[in-house]
């Protein structure tokens, strides 16, 4: 599993011009990429992580979104493993299809919003229009 972690200040996601999901206070946006050998152990381990990760400044010091009770706007996002190595189009192999991914990116929605994280999504499958503020800028690669 492979994460893009971005800290926001807002963030939306839309299809077809309608919003499915918005943060619109300091929070994480998270790109969530899927692949073949992704379980259970991978889907507990990314939601732990996501939600302690201590990417936040404040008076006391660093802090998580679990800390700050920071929301998050997780989206789903085959392409992070597409390969370049060879050519010139991106070969998509190494990412689970559509059935294999889709119950485990809701899983970990679900893990995330059972450790007490307020998680907004996109709509899985759909092609989305992602919209943010990022604030730093502030960007990470989460592998598993």
């Amino acid at each position: 599993m492979r994460a893009v972690v971005q800290r926001v200040t807002r963030a939306k996601v839309s299809v077809d011009d309608q919003i499915r999901g918005q943060i619109d206070q300091p929070g994480l946006m998270v790109l969530l990429g899927v692949t073949h050998e992704d379980g259970p152990a991978e889907v507990k381990k990314m939601a732990e992580k996501l939600a302690n990760l201590r990417v936040f400044d404040t008076e006391d010091g660093e802090a998580s979104a679990l800390d700050l009770k920071a929301p998050m706007l997780v989206v789903s996002q085959f392409t992070l493993y597409g390969s370049t190595v060879k050519g010139r189009r991106p070969s998509w192999t190494q990412a689970a299809p559509g059935p294999v991914a889709q119950p485990i990116y809701e899983d970990v929605v679900a893990a995330l919003r059972d450790l007490g994280i307020h998680v907004e999504t996109g709509e899985f499958g759909a092609m989305m229009q992602v919209e943010l503020v990022n604030d730093g800028p502030y960007t990470l690669l989460v592998e598993l």
